[in-house]
């Protein structure tokens, strides 16, 4: 393990590690989550391993990445919209 300024040794995790980690990320896990199962040292080291993996994957992987997180984004509307409704419909619904 190669030495840092301040003497400690970098933890090195394997490539099958790596993948798992990533997959879990694309599997809808969030990053804490994984990073907490998985004993990683942070999430930004997560989301590195998944930009190298992506681009190494090619600009399939790429366009679909961008596909999910556009229709996550929409979800997200689409779930707050429903959420107003709710409580349109409860208000407009009581009895006075």
């Amino acid at each position: 393990m190669p030495k840092r300024k301040n003497g400690r040794s970098r933890r090195q995790y394997g490539d099958e590690l790596k993948a798992e980690a990533v997959q879990m990320l694309l599997d809808g896990h969030s990053a804490e989550s994984v990073v907490s199962r998985l004993g990683l040292s942070g999430c930004s080291v997560l989301y590195r391993w998944k930009a190298n993996l992506l681009s190494a994957s090619g600009p399939a992987a790429t366009a679909l990445e961008a596909r999910v997180q556009e229709l996550e984004k929409e979800l997200r509307r689409v779930e707050q919209e429903r959420d107003i409704l709710k409580k349109a419909l409860a208000i407009f619904s009581q009895k006075t």
